[in-house]
């Protein structure tokens, strides 16, 4: 009989996204690491968790099973980084691929062996994922304070060279895509980037702060802009950009998809104490900026509110 495979989950968290990041991978309480970076993104914690993951398992003749809240790590590792490898490490536009040099060690660091990936709902109270996610807050939160996380135990006879460096190795830090995005379906003909700044705009959209700030809504909703609540009701622009009620909901991408050229529709779920509701914004990119058309919502859960 074949030995059960060695099961992780990996994840990783950004303050800001970008801002102070952490990472971290969880066994169980005697196999764990985790650790950050002043400035960075979840998607490079997210990578470097799997990337120190494997380094430290790589003495251990054992399969490896990666649980992933990610589905953009999932995909940059399955489906498109034997296209980017054979194309030098660029995508189908030509266009560099971000975060390569993480990536490129991940792809050194799988040869020969037998990895596995699984994505896993995040914040669903999956075990492995919760204490992976803790910890990567954890890390984040160290670094915004000023402080060096924990680091764990890892693994005993682990080599020595997987001290993750003080800076996320040599990306462009862009965007924003934290361990909340699940599933991220985009596509490789997504730009990332693209997609995690309309997830990082959305996501201010949900602060108490940004709702009761007219400038701050004025910035982010188009003038066109226009809402189906949650409740049924049809709102314009002139009705909410006086300020909107907090919400103390998060946001969890379901996915992301270009209509156009500056064109993205971004399906999500809102959690909150009040209940859930299922979500699409279409924003449009006019000189450079972001800003919201659309917005539809659709009662989950009891309780899910406008806005």
């Amino acid at each position: 009989m074949s030995p059960q495979p060695l099961v992780a989950a990996a994840d990783g968290s950004a303050i800001g996204n970008p801002g102070p990041a952490g990472w971290a991978w969880y066994v169980d309480d005697e196999h764990w690491a985790c650790g950050g970076w002043d400035h960075g993104t979840n998607n490079m914690g997210e990578l470097w968790a799997v990337l120190d993951l494997l380094r430290q398992t790589a003495h251990l003749d054992v399969e490896l099973k990666i649980l992933c809240d990610s589905q953009y790590v999932i995909n940059s590792i399955t489906r498109w980084m034997p296209g980017w490898k054979a194309k030098g490490w660029r995508k189908k536009d030509g266009k560099p691929v971000l975060n390569v040099e993480i990536i490129r060690a991940i792809d050194e660091a799988m040869t020969g062996r037998r990895v596995s990936f699984e994505w896993v709902k995040g914040h669903a109270g999956h075990a492995l994922n919760e204490e992976a996610d803790r910890l990567a807050n954890g890390a984040a939160r160290a670094h915004q304070a000023g402080r060096t996380p924990e680091p764990g135990p890892g693994f005993a006879g682990a080599p020595m060279a997987v001290a993750a460096p003080t800076a996320p190795p040599g990306s462009p830090v862009a965007g924003s895509g934290a361990s909340d995005v699940q599933p991220a379906l985009w596509d490789e003909d997504v730009e990332p980037d693209d997609v995690e700044r309309v997830v990082a705009l959305q996501r201010e959209l949900l602060r108490d702060e940004i709702r009761a700030d007219a400038t701050e809504l004025a910035r982010l909703l188009h003038p066109r802009w226009a809402e189906i609540g949650a409740s049924g009701r049809l709102l314009d622009r002139d009705e909410v950009v006086a300020g909107l009620p907090p919400t103390g909901a998060e946001l969890e991408v379901v996915r992301a998809e270009r209509i156009g050229d500056d064109t993205i529709l971004l399906l999500w779920r809102a959690v909150g104490a009040r209940g859930a509701s299922l979500r699409s914004s279409l924003w449009i990119r006019e000189s450079g900026r972001w800003r919201q058309l659309f917005h539809q919502g659709t009662v989950e859960d009891q309780g899910a509110v406008d806005a």
